[in-house]
């Protein structure tokens, strides 16, 4: 279920093992750059964020470690003051603006004529239609609802296929900074928790946005209840299952929210102002302001329309605006909440026993400001640590720090496990 392509920024390894047996623990300083060329990556499905989908090439810290010791030996603690004062020298690179206005600016102009053409299939006007297009019986009357680790593009793109197809947008948990900025600045309401949609109504119908994982489904949904799904990641082997066909629409875009604004152009259907803006500061947000390597020509497009609809005079401002609200919680967040907030658990086969699975968590913080979540590692690896004892399914923890203006990403490990999978996944 995973999907290996070529990939380009930097994410680099941090990990502290045993020097001997029963001998003290230290920190070996970096030993070792693993390849000058792009390595290869793990497409996740996020949502993070695309977030998880940045570009890695490891470059291993402390790669020093015996493996002898008893299995009852204590993890040591992977990280301190002393060993953070070097983490985040790499992520040191010039300001949002002198590195973005131009790469934004110009898929925008790029893309500027075709962004015009969508425009011209937007209505100027609300009106009755009573044409039926695709997906509009099949949605009609249902409610839109994202995964549980609820992020930009999950609640713009129910907000967004509601007004659509004819229904009522939701959410599966509480929204984050970002989500609030988003709402605020463009005039939407926070769409109701699903579950009071479902009580008052247990037989509704519910389209799924932004994701089809089981694992990433609110409890409170049948999945009987299911009539769509509207998505842009892979197709993994713990997707929901309906004993029905349902209607499917999912791309290899960059963003969700893409595909719904696209809908509103071909299907000709009114799309209201603030729905626009709610649509591209999401895919902004998923597509790490048109920077990420899962971004595609169709984003683009999008964006330029939206740019025109909306009548935006730099969005480069916007999105340093989005991002730093979405830094800002980061400190003001727990290490529980840091590590939790946005993980997808995936399943892999055993190369050498089909009948064994392992389960790994991979946890993704996205910031502006990486040097500060990293001095953090302290709190936050314990915290890995906890999570794999307490859930006995799951093998491994990694937690990517992601720097979304450099795009680049800081890998914590929280083990010998982890990092052996890290040196295999990334190289070395």
């Amino acid at each position: 279920g995973t999907r290996v392509t070529q990939r380009k920024p930097p994410i680099n390894v941090i990990v502290r093992v045993p020097q001997a047996q029963n001998g003290p623990y230290r920190t070996v300083s970096p030993v070792s750059r693993i390849g000058t060329e792009p390595r290869v990556r793990v497409s996740h499905a996020r949502g993070t964020s695309a977030a998880s989908d940045v570009s890695h090439q490891a470059a291993l810290y402390c790669l020093s470690f015996n493996t002898s010791g008893p299995p009852h030996t204590p993890p040591p603690p992977l990280i301190n003051a002393k060993t953070m004062s070097n983490v985040g020298e790499h992520l040191k690179h010039q300001t949002y603006a002198a590195r973005d206005e131009t790469e934004l600016e110009h898929a925008v102009d790029v893309h500027w004529a075709d962004g015009q053409s969508l425009l011209s299939h937007l209505p100027k006007k609300d009106k009755t239609d009573s044409s039926s297009f695709f997906g509009r019986d099949e949605l009609a009357g249902a409610v839109f609802c994202g995964h549980v680790m609820t992020d930009l593009d999950s609640i713009a793109g129910a907000i967004g296929a509601a007004y659509l197809y004819g229904g009522d947008a939701a959410r599966a948990s509480e929204i984050n900074t970002e989500t609030e900025f988003a709402l605020k600045e463009w005039g939407c309401d926070v769409p109701d928790p699903i579950e009071d949609a479902l009580e008052k109504d247990p037989s509704r119908n519910v389209c799924l946005v932004d994701f089809q994982q089981q694992s990433q489904l609110n409890k409170c949904i049948p999945q009987a209840n299911i009539v769509g799904i509207i998505d842009h990641h892979a197709l993994q082997s713990n997707t929901v299952v309906t004993e029905k066909p349902i209607f499917v629409d999912i791309r290899p875009w960059g963003c969700m929210s893409s595909i719904i604004a696209h809908g509103f152009a071909v299907q000709e259907k009114f799309l209201p102002k603030n729905i626009a803006g709610m649509l591209l500061s999401a895919i902004l947000s998923d597509t790490l302001n048109l920077r990420s390597p899962t971004t595609t020509a169709w984003d683009e497009r999008i964006v330029a329309m939206l740019v025109q609809y909306l009548g935006v005079t730099d969005v480069n401002a916007l999105a340093a605006r989005q991002f730093r609200a979405k830094s800002h919680s980061l400190s003001l967040m727990t290490p529980y909440a840091l590590v939790n907030g946005d993980v997808k658990k995936f399943k892999f086969e055993s190369a050498s026993c089909k009948d064994k699975t392992y389960t790994v968590a991979y946890s993704v913080v996205e910031t502006t400001d990486a040097p500060a979540s990293l001095a953090r590692a302290h709190e936050l690896l314990p915290e890995m640590r906890a999570v794999k004892a307490e859930d006995a399914s799951i093998d491994a923890v990694l937690l990517a720090v992601v720097d979304i203006v450099a795009l680049t990403s800081t890998l914590l490990v929280c083990g010998r496990v982890e990092a052996s999978l890290a040196i295999a996944a990334y190289g070395g």
